[in-house]
């Protein structure tokens, strides 16, 4: 099979691929590359306490900042805020969702169409897994010996996307680190892309995603 991950999917993603390399064909991530389990990046010691993996790591913080706004405000509010080339880090008295000023559009790509039908999933599901499972469960031995990803893989990355901002990240995609453990990479840089490629240029990743899978079918 050929597994595809975006954001946070790409863990399991690449983990899936890792733990079974029997039962995987090939990959594609979007927005994230693969990093072996226990791989630091220099962020993680550079970007302050504002930041907002390290704020929505503490439970109940995210939970608390969501809470003052109806769902479809908190979707809104990150679909604007995580679309920015911008990382997202709060000043000390604010939250991660006062970074957005009310007054702030829709990216032009994401209609109220969109952002209903999302409000409306949420409003069933709530925020608690899409927090719990990557946020706050990142880390841990996950006992793997060979952390080589041996399948073909498709990275596919907006060049205004904000995870590339992160301290150190462009240079490990660029500078051939990545490659390391990802010896059959292809890599892609969208112009203008931002974090949400899939649904900015729906039709431009479609047809890379296709040609990928026909290339290794």
């Amino acid at each position: 099979a050929f597994v595809i991950g975006k954001d946070f999917g790409v863990r399991p993603a690449y983990l899936f691929a890792l733990l079974h390399p029997e039962r995987v064909s090939g990959i594609v991530t979007l927005g994230i590359p693969y990093t072996p389990p226990g791989y630091s990046f220099a962020f993680q010691g550079q970007l302050p306490e504002g930041f907002y993996i390290m704020r929505w790591r503490q439970p109940g913080r995210a939970e608390a900042d969501f809470g003052r706004f109806d769902i479809k405000t908190v979707v809104k509010n990150i679909y604007i805020l995580f679309s920015k080339a911008d990382i997202p880090i709060a000043e000390e008295d604010k939250e991660i969702m006062d970074l957005v000023d009310p007054s702030t559009p829709l990216p032009p790509w994401f209609t109220e169409e969109d952002l209903s039908v999302y409000a409306n999933l949420y409003e069933k599901s709530g925020f608690r897994t899409p927090l719990q499972m990557p946020y706050r469960q990142l880390g841990g031995d996950l006992n793997i010996v060979d952390e080589i990803v041996k399948v073909p893989t498709l990275l596919i990355m907006g060049e205004k996307d904000y995870v590339a901002m992160f301290p150190g990240m462009k240079e490990y995609i660029t500078s051939g680190k990545v490659n390391e453990y990802v010896p059959d990479l292809d890599i892609i840089w969208l112009p203008d892309g931002s974090h949400f490629v899939q649904e900015q240029f729906p039709d431009k990743v479609n047809q890379l995603i296709t040609s990928f899978l026909s290339k290794h079918i």
